[in-house]
């Protein structure tokens, strides 16, 4: 059994949607949802890479959950962005 950590953005969809686009597959045991962090966390027999082809399938935009995300998640619960440092990337 597999747990894959998923950030989703939920803005303008529905938990419902969510859900019923991850039932179609075939394995998955549990999906527990967390609105207010954009977290979705799968448990089940499926790899995870079909998981994340299914939400972009159906037009979530969804990433795998990256130690990044808990750090922005936690400096923007605690208000506190003054020890933050996030790395700025220029293409011009």
């Amino acid at each position: 059994m597999e747990t894959v950590e998923l950030k989703v953005e939920m803005v303008g969809i529905h938990e419902k949607r969510l859900r019923k686009c991850l039932s179609k597959l075939k394995g998955i045991e549990k999906v527990e949802v967390e609105g207010s962090s954009q977290k979705v966390v799968v448990t089940g027999y499926v790899h995870k890479n079909k998981i994340l082809k299914a939400l972009r399938r159906s037009g979530l935009k969804a990433e795998f959950w990256s130690a990044q995300n808990e750090i922005l998640l936690n400096a923007y619960a605690s208000g506190s962005f003054a020890g933050l440092r996030i790395n700025n990337f220029s293409f011009f």
